[in-house]
């Protein structure tokens, strides 16, 4: 392999064996290799994930001949050369597979005259997009394809594949040291994108004097200062910037960190989920829709995604930046805790046990509790109802917490 090929390339995997992320696709494909009947598929999500790694497999096993096609650069001419290859290829029963990279910026009409290929079988068509198909892809092509929905790369991923791949790495540098905080470093800053990673632990390598690499030349093969790191302080002390902004009722620093965390690719859901947490704590009850708010923006992030779910982030932050704010739940959460720290196991009053044995009852579990909807005469404005079950234990019989 020449060393002047890009490092993603050089370590591309060549069988779904060397794939070590996408295993729900992986499965999929493996079944339809095992039948000898692949269909023609649409390949989804950002880039950098394994669409055209994964295209490339399917060619290498199906000894097919595979062909590359971006739509942006390519032309007609370039299409109808392949076709008359796979005229070729199908008198000898072999099968011609074509990747088509970003369909979504060809229009309906374009994508269109790929129809008739698609249906009689003449090639294996594997379209790429990282856009939603639903509304980039025509429906005649959706209905004949199988679409494939991608996974977002996890940091694991990533370290994972370098470990796999060190021997060739060594190969190619073979002085190079490189330790496990710099491949989390990497995987980190890779923004789920395999390619990404490849490229900047080359550059890192490229820039190292001694052959040693270290988060300092990480950042300058990345090009931007690292001030937020996920795992570690600056992570914390950023949520946390958040929460009291929004506390002390200032909307635009809330919205200006959670941009920094976002820009450092901060999973999107641990933002909602922390805005979800604000929303009981530090406003429920004086806003009951809080709450279903902030669960809404939690399931649309998950649903969307990034970038387009940013705007629900901040659509979140400015309502609970205006709702009226009330710890109520917070102060219960500690004093209660307080409580069961201090004295643990106290037992349940009898009168409110439940009781379904004989024995029980014998023993007076359940014994004299008054059941509260035969007194609705007994229930006060503010929903409490004055009855004479006692529900502490003895020792707290007399505590309210608000």
């Amino acid at each position: 392999m020449p060393n002047n090929e890009p490092l993603a390339y050089y370590l591309r995997p060549n069988t779904l064996n060397e794939v070590v992320w996408q295993e729900q696709t992986k499965l999929s494909i493996q079944k339809f290799l095992e039948n000898w009947q692949v269909p023609s598929m649409i390949f989804w999500w950002s880039p950098g994930c394994g669409k055209t790694t994964i295209a490339n497999v399917l060619s290498h096993q199906l000894q097919a001949d595979f062909f590359e096609l971006s739509w942006v650069k390519s032309k007609k001419e370039d299409l109808n050369l392949i076709l008359e290859h796979a005229e070729k290829n199908k008198a000898y029963w072999k099968k011609t597979l074509l990747f088509l990279d970003e369909i979504h910026r060809r229009n309906k009409a374009q994508q269109d005259s790929l129809l008739p290929f698609v249906e009689s079988g003449l090639i294996t068509l594997i379209w790429a997009t990282t856009e939603n198909p639903s509304f980039t892809i025509n429906n005649a092509l959706l209905s004949r394809a199988k679409v494939i929905v991608f996974e977002a790369l996890k940091p694991e991923d990533i370290i994972t594949f370098f470990h796999n791949n060190q021997e060739k790495i060594h190969s190619r540098y073979p002085n190079i040291e490189i330790t496990e905080e710099n491949l989390t470093t990497i995987a980190n800053l890779a923004n789920w994108d395999l390619r990404n990673a490849c490229n900047l632990l080359e550059s890192s390598i490229m820039l190292s004097t001694d052959w040693k690499i270290n988060d300092e030349i990480i950042q300058k093969a990345f090009g931007k200062p690292m001030y937020y790191d996920r795992d570690w302080e600056e992570h914390y002390n950023i949520i946390s910037a958040i929460h009291k902004s929004l506390r002390d009722s200032d909307p635009h620093a809330a919205c200006y960190w959670i941009q920094r965390m976002l820009v450092w690719w901060e999973d999107p859901r641990y933002i909602a989920r922390r805005l979800l947490r604000f929303a009981s704590e530090d406003i429920w009850p004086a806003d009951n829709n809080a709450l279903l708010l902030a669960n809404q923006v939690y399931d649309a992030v998950q649903k969307i995604w990034m970038p387009e779910c940013r705007v629900f982030l901040f659509q979140l932050a400015l309502y609970l930046w205006k709702a009226p704010k009330n710890n109520i739940c917070d102060k219960i959460d500690r004093e209660t805790m307080k409580d069961v720290e201090k004295y643990w196991n106290l037992p349940v009053p009898m009168q409110i046990r439940n009781a379904p044995t004989k024995l029980m009852w014998e023993l007076w579990y359940g014994k004299w509790y008054e059941y509260a909807h035969d007194h609705p005469e007994n229930r006060q404005a503010d929903w409490t109802i004055k009855m004479n079950n006692q529900h502490f234990p003895d020792e707290l019989k007399w505590r309210k917490y608000f």
